[in-house]
C-alpha cells in the first residue's frame, strides 16, 4: 500500500458510459436479485462491528451485513485488520458456502469489473475517498453513516454522484423506519401546523483516561487504517469499558476523536439531524447561523485544535442551535430523551426508534392520514427495509430514500455544529455558496488536506 492515490483521468467524462454499461451488464442479474445465482455481487470494505460484530470476535448478532446478504452476495471482503477480514471471510463462507476474495488493498475491488456494489463500513475518515473512487470505477455504493468527515467531502461526493449517475444509499436507516416516515407525513399533512423547530437529543460522548502509546497489534496495518488523516501514534488501554472493553484511537472508539469523526454530533447526529432536516423541509439548503450555547470537551482547545492527544477529544455535552433563513431551527443537545421533538404552530410530536407520541398522533384515531401519505413521504415508493430500498433503486436506477444530496445537507449541519463547538463561538453560514461568512479560521475546518499517498483525485 505504498500509494493509494488513484489516477483515473477522464473518469468523470466517461462516467456516463461506464454507468450505462454497468446497467446493461447488471440489469439481467439484478432484475431477479432475490433469486439465487441472479443476485448482485457485493464487496465489503471495512468489516468491523457495523458490518458484522462477529467479524470482531464478539459472539453476538449486530451489523448490517446480515440484512444486506438477503439481496446480494458478498464475493470479496477488505479490511486493514487481518483478523477481521479473515473472520469476515469465514462468515461469508458460512452464508454462501464459498470463500470470498480477501483483500487488504481496496483498490483491487475497484478494479474488479465483476463486482457490482461496494458496501463501505470503514471508519468515517475513509468514507469519502472510497465512495468517490468506487463511483468512478462504475460501482454502486452503500455507505454507512456519516457519509463524510468534512463538508467539502460531501460536495465532492455529490458532484461525482451527479456526474456518474451511480446509485448511492447512506446508512441512515431511520429514513426507512415507519414511525419516522409517519412523523414526516404528519408534518406534511399539516397535523402540527407550520413546523417551526426540531430538537434532536442525541446523548453525550464519553471521556477516557490518559491512553499510553503502545505498539499496534501485529494484525493491524496502522498506517493504512489512518489513511487520509494525519499520522498519529497508536494508543490503547484495556479496561472494563464500552463495546471493545478498551479505550483506544482505533476500532469503534475512533468515534471520540475529531481526527477520525465528529463525535456524537455526527454519530447519532447523522441520524436525528437527518430526520429533522427532512421534516423541516430543508434537504436542499442549510442553516445560516450555528450557535454553540454550551459545549464541553474533555481536553483544552486552541483555535479549534485539541492540545492533548492522549485522550478522547470530542464534545461530551452540548446545546447547539442551528437557525435557517426563515427562522426555523434545529437544536442539537446531549440531554433529554433520545429522539426528535417537532414543534409547530398547532402542536408537537416526539419520535424515536421506539415510539411516536403527541396529541396529533392520538388524533389519528379519529382523523387518520390518507392511505398513501406514508408512501408519498417515502419518495412515492412502497415502504420496505432500508436495504431493500437500496437494491430496488439499483435495479430501477432511481434515487434511494437516503440520497447523498439530502444527507450532505443534513450532515453539514452536524459538521457546522462541531466547528462552532470546537471554536466556542457562533458562526454564520452561507448555504448557497456553502462557506462560512467572515471567519477564516472557521472556514478552514470546512475541508481538510489529505495525507500524502491518500489523496482523493477526481
Amino acid at each position: 500500500m505504498s500509494n493509494l492515490k488513484i489516477t483515473r483521468r477522464g473518469a468523470i467524462q466517461s462516467g456516463l458510459a461506464i454507468a450505462g454499461a454497468a446497467v446493461l451488464t447488471r440489469a439481467h442479474r439484478a432484475e431477479g436479485f432475490v433469486a439465487a445465482n441472479d443476485r448482485p455481487r457485493v464487496a465489503a470494505i471495512g468489516t468491523g462491528s457495523r458490518w458484522a460484530v462477529k467479524a470482531t470476535g464478539a459472539n453476538r448478532e449486530y451489523g448490517s451485513a446480515k440484512f444486506f446478504k438477503e439481496f446480494g452476495d458478498y464475493v470479496a471482503v477488505c479490511d486493514a485488520d487481518k483478523s477481521r477480514r479473515e473472520r469476515a471471510a469465514g462468515l461469508v463462507k458460512g452464508w454462501l458456502g464459498s470463500t470470498p476474495k480477501i483483500y487488504q488493498d481496496y483498490r483491487a475491488i475497484l478494479d474488479d469489473d465483476s463486482i457490482d456494489i461496494v458496501h463501505i463500513s470503514t471508519p468515517d475518515h475513509w468514507h469519502a475517498k472510497i465512495a468517490i473512487e468506487a463511483m468512478l470505477a462504475g460501482k454502486d455504493v452503500y455507505c454507512e453513516k456519516p457519509l463524510t468527515l468534512t463538508i467539502d467531502e460531501g460536495r465532492k461526493i455529490s458532484e461525482v454522484c451527479r456526474k456518474t449517475k451511480r446509485i448511492v444509499q447512506v446508512g441512515t436507516q431511520q429514513r426507512s423506519s415507519q414511525q419516522f416516515i409517519k412523523a414526516v407525513a404528519m408534518i406534511r399533512a399539516g397535523r402540527i401546523g407550520e413546523v417551526k423547530k426540531a430538537t434532536c437529543s442525541i446523548g453525550g460522548a464519553p471521556k477516557s483516561p490518559v491512553l499510553p502509546v503502545v505498539a499496534a497489534p501485529k494484525e493491524l496495518d496502522w498506517d493504512l487504517w489512518q489513511g487520509p488523516v494525519p499520522e498519529a501514534k497508536f494508543r490503547y488501554l484495556a479496561g472494563d469499558y464500552g463495546f471493545t472493553n478498551s479505550w483506544s484511537r482505533c476500532h469503534y472508539e475512533f468515534r471520540w476523536w475529531y481526527e477520525y469523526s465528529g463525535g456524537k454530533l455526527t454519530d447519532w447526529g447523522a441520524h436525528h439531524v437527518d430526520i429533522a432536516t427532512w421534516g423541516l423541509g430543508k434537504t436542499d439548503t442549510g442553516p445560516v447561523s450555528i450557535d454553540p450555547v454550551m459545549a464541553e470537551h474533555p481536553v483544552k482547545f486552541k483555535d479549534g485544535m485539541p492540545l492533548d492527544d492522549t485522550q478522547y477529544n470530542t464534545a461530551t455535552a452540548f446545546l447547539i442551535q442551528a437557525k435557517f433563513a426563515d427562522g426555523k431551527e434545529i437544536e442539537i443537545r446531549h440531554d433529554q430523551n433520545n429522539g426528535i421533538l417537532f414543534e409547530g404552530t398547532k402542536g408537537r410530536i416526539f419520535v424515536n426508534r421506539g415510539r411516536l407520541t403527541g396529541k396529533p398522533v392520538e388524533d389519528l384515531v379519529s382523523n387518520p392520514l390518507p392511505e398513501d401519505a406514508l408512501e408519498k413521504a417515502y419518495k412515492n415508493r412502497p415502504l420496505v427495509s432500508h436495504f431493500q430500498n437500496f437494491f430496488e433503486s439499483v435495479v430501477a436506477r432511481t434515487e434511494p430514500i437516503s440520497d447523498v444530496y439530502s444527507h450532505h445537507r443534513a450532515v453539514s449541519t452536524c459538521h457546522l455544529a462541531g466547528i462552532a463547538a470546537r471554536l466556542g463561538r457562533k458562526i454564520q453560514w452561507d448555504p448557497k455558496t456553502e462557506s462560512v461568512v467572515d471567519d477564516k479560521l472557521a472556514q478552514s475546518f470546512v475541508a481538510r488536506e489529505s495525507r500524502k499517498r491518500f489523496e482523493i483525485e477526481m
